[in-house]
Formats: C-alpha cells, structure tokens, sequence
C-alpha cells in the first residue's frame, strides 16, 4: 500500500506547509510530582513549562537544557482537555518502546546517573551503530542513551 496524497495537493506543496517541528512528547506517568522530582533531580533535565490552569490538569514538561524538546508529564486519570476525555481513558504508564536521546558519552553519562539512583536495564553495550545503555523511569517508561560511533557530539539543529 502506498501514500496517497490530495489531488488538491501535490506532495512538494505538502511538505512545504509542514513546517513545524516536534517540541513535545507525551509521558504518562502514575505521578506527576515523583515524576518531576526523578527528571529533574535524578536524570538532569530543566522544567520546561509549569502551568496549572484553575480547574484543570496540570501541564509540566521537562527536557535537556538548552532543548527544544520537552516531555510532557501527563498524570494518570488527568485529562489535557475535555475533548480528550475517552483517548485519555487508554493512556498507561510504561508501554511504550524507548525514548532516545543522542548523548557525546554513553559510559560516562551511565556512571553518574546511576550514582544519582537511576536504576539501568542495560549498561552500556558497543553496537556496530554506537554504543547505547537503556534505564528506566519510576513508572516503567524505558529511555536509552545512545551514542554515535567515535564519541561524536550529539548533532544540534
């Protein structure tokens, strides 16, 4: 089965108004609070946004400094939106594949974070592609760092 694009519009046309860009990757987490503590205070990342709108759920996302990227702390039970009452009814904690995150050095990076008690399900295993190391979060949510061949720096856009 192939891709089908609108006769309306032609594939080049399409992704010229593609232009955004991911900044914003879901995490469900049991909690918010334990989970903001563990991102921030155990792996390293910065808040990102805190907003807690009167009557709705907190929104929190976290990230590695001085990245677009953030992850967004949704809480079990919370709901980002009413519209999204029933999608949000299916989210769980720890289901989903790692989330990857490109790091200058795997083994380095692995020794201090697990002196700061994140608990790894892989030490860091050289592949013909780099070496990675996966840990897990409180909930079940699994992260591998992974680094290019020959140490090269992570690649900023």
């Amino acid at each position: 089965m192939g891709y089908r694009v609108s006769s309306n519009l032609g594939v080049e046309e399409a992704r010229e108004r593609m232009d955004g860009r991911v900044t914003i990757v879901a995490l469900v987490v049991a909690n918010q609070a334990r989970s903001l503590e563990f991102y921030t205070q155990k792996v390293g990342f910065e808040i990102k946004t805190d907003f807690a709108p009167k009557g709705g759920s907190r929104f929190v996302t976290v990230g590695p400094k001085g990245d677009d990227l953030g992850l967004a702390l949704w809480e079990v039970g919370g709901i980002p939106d009413p519209s999204q009452r029933e999608l949000a009814e299916r989210w769980s904690p720890g289901r989903a594949p790692p989330i990857v995150l490109r790091v200058a050095d795997c083994r380095g990076l692995h020794r201090e974070l697990s002196e700061r008690g994140v608990r790894f399900l892989q030490p860091p295993i050289d592949h013909p592609w780099g070496t990675s190391a996966t840990f897990v979060d409180p909930d079940g949510n699994l992260f591998s760092l992974n680094q290019p061949p020959g140490g090269a720096p992570p690649r900023r856009p």
